[in-house]
């Protein structure tokens, strides 16, 4: 309550309506799979085009080297093509993968930013360079000196006081104001007044250029001294290439590029080695499971834990049952995405392809049927990849356009030249009923996904747009609410809530994700004496019970025709 303590004229805000409750994002896709580079625990990284995906990642892997499990880059290339506009990316490396490094590193030891055959083309250009010099005004006593300006001069840096074709290497003890204190005194005369002089003392650092192809990153005038702002491993943390300590610190004779370099060189390269990606032998369900090591450190799946914008996730190609298990009961764990899996290839026939489904029971994923003919630009020749990275992209293109109560079927698929097997009716039969998606080329109608079925044996979870509708209410509703929690549980707040929920659903109704010719036959919202007893008021719990009504997909088309006589 406001205290009005002198007389005058008090204007105030309050809020008095509902909160506007706002839609998440249901088009955001999660890949986790190997790549030829990037970051391999923390958080998945944003990526926004294949161009993007290249810069971060890599390009394609080899199918000598990782036979299956190659397919992340064609499933990114695949997402985008099909309508995908967000994607996060999780990358997994085989155990036996190697930053590359310089071994031999007396004062710079360098690697690779992460493990991969990447980090042998890495190169660091190592120059001299100086961030600051000044004229010597005046020597004072005990190896101090008065200089013209002491900006840029830190205790500890190397500095070289130059005269003419003579050089003086020195370490600062001190800098206060303009009066520099060095560990040795030096010699001749010093002090140089003219106005143009002709006799400097300047720091001593030098400068990093790190190459890797196309890419390159500068890091001027680093130090060896750690007091200073512009130490070496300070400045490069901000690398996306490489890891860099300094393994010596500044020494008052030599200069840092010397002790780097050596003496009479004018440049000095350093090459990583050793790097390797690894083998497809040394890779087991563990890697892509992931582990949990803690905010920043988790790995594989569990890395998507602190991730709360991506809705649709899908590891391509591994097909895996731990793996694959795995995903969606992270899905139902958190309720807030649903997995895109995918069969082994080799599962074609209709009785391998039920012992696969057999495995799952949830209305958390999907399943989905052949794998996809595809140009590959690695090889210039078309080849087969899992189809689960071109479905994310047709649920991201559905969600768009129709929006996330269409149920992703029916839909072409861009880029894909063939499939794999082809199925027809009878076999889609017996595999559609039993929660398989298939897809089938038409004659003239181009390649399509033909089923939206979950793997749940509950058929009020069959279909895929149904349980995805309800995530988009869900998180939507949890997301729209918080403002709610610590609000006085009175009916003036049940009041406000429920007009916020209701101004959303009836939105949703609008926009044709819910059935019913009404608002109230499309859902309905209690809240108050109806959901709660005192106990739940007492113990601080505000629940209410909320009903919708989502639109099914018309799955069967029947047209009944009768022959129509002249007498009826």
């Amino acid at each position: 309550m406001a205290e009005y303590l002198s007389p005058g004229v008090y204007v105030e805000e309050f809020e008095s309506g509902s909160k506007p409750l706002e839609g998440v994002s249901t088009s955001t896709a999660g890949f986790i799979g190997l790549a030829a580079r990037g970051p391999v625990e923390g958080l998945p990284q944003l990526i926004t085009s294949p161009a993007d995906f290249s810069r971060v990642y890599g390009g394609y892997l080899s199918e000598n080297a990782f036979g299956s499990y190659r397919y992340l880059a064609y499933a990114v290339n695949q997402f985008f093509l099909n309508g995908g506009s967000r994607l996060f990316v999780t990358r997994v490396a085989p155990s036996d993968a190697k930053s590359a490094s310089n071994e031999d590193g007396a004062v710079l030891s360098a690697s690779a930013k992460n493990p991969g055959a990447w980090g042998n083309q890495v190169r660091i250009i190592v120059t001299p360079s100086s961030k600051a010099k000044t004229p010597i005004l005046e020597a004072l006593e005990g190896n101090r000196y008065r200089v013209k300006n002491g900006s840029g001069f830190y205790a500890g840096d190397v500095v070289v006081f130059t005269s003419g074709e003579s050089k003086q290497v020195n370490r600062v003890v001190s800098v206060q104001d303009q009066t520099i204190e060095l560990s040795q005194a030096l010699t001749g005369e010093v002090a140089d007044t003219a106005l143009v002089p002709s006799k400097w003392l300047s720091t001593s650092e030098f400068t990093l250029t790190v190459v890797y192809g196309s890419e390159a990153e500068t890091f001027e005038k680093a130090s060896l001294n750690p007091e200073a702002p512009n130490f070496v491993d300070k400045l490069v943390e901000r690398s996306s290439l490489i890891n860099l300590h300094a393994s010596a610190v500044s020494e008052g004779s030599v200069t840092p590029f010397e002790q780097i370099a050596g003496a009479d060189a004018a440049t000095f390269e350093i090459i990583l080695s050793g790097g390797s990606d690894g083998s497809a032998a040394a890779l087991s369900p563990a890697d892509f499971i992931g582990e949990d090591n803690g905010p920043g450190k988790r790995t594989g799946i569990q890395s998507f834990i602190d991730n709360d914008v991506v809705s649709i996730i899908a590891i391509p190609g591994v097909t895996d049952p731990n793996v694959q298990l795995s995903l969606v009961a992270h899905c139902e764990s958190l309720g807030s995405r649903f997995a895109i899996l995918d069969l082994p290839r080799e599962a074609t026939k209709v009785q391998d392809v039920l012992a696969h489904r057999d495995l799952f029971d949830s209305s958390y994923c999907a399943l989905y049927n052949p794998w996809l003919q595809v140009f590959d630009p690695l090889d210039k020749r078309n080849i087969f990849i899992p189809p689960s990275g071109t479905i994310a992209g047709i649920y991201s293109r559905s969600d768009t356009t129709r929006g996330v109560q269409k149920a992703p079927a029916n839909e072409t698929l861009r880029g894909v030249v063939g499939l794999d097997v082809q199925y027809n009716n009878g076999e889609q039969d017996i595999l559609n009923p039993a929660g398989v998606n298939l897809i089938r080329a038409f004659s003239g109608q181009g390649i399509r996904v033909w089923g939206a079925r979950t793997c749940s044996s509950n058929t009020l979870w069959k279909y895929i747009n149904v349980r995805r509708l309800f995530i988009f209410l869900e998180e939507s509703i949890k997301n729209g609410s918080n403002w709610v929690v610590f609000e006085p549980n009175t009916e003036q707040l049940w009041a406000r809530v429920q007009r916020t929920i209701d101004a959303f659903l009836t939105r949703v109704w609008r926009d044709g994700a819910l059935a019913g010719s009404s608002p109230a036959e499309a859902f309905y919202i209690n809240i108050g004496p109806s959901t709660m007893t005192q106990d739940d008021i007492d113990n601080g719990r505000l629940i209410v019970v909320i009903g919708v009504a989502p639109v099914k997909p018309a799955e069967f088309v029947v047209f009944r025709i009768t022959q129509k006589t002249g007498s009826e």
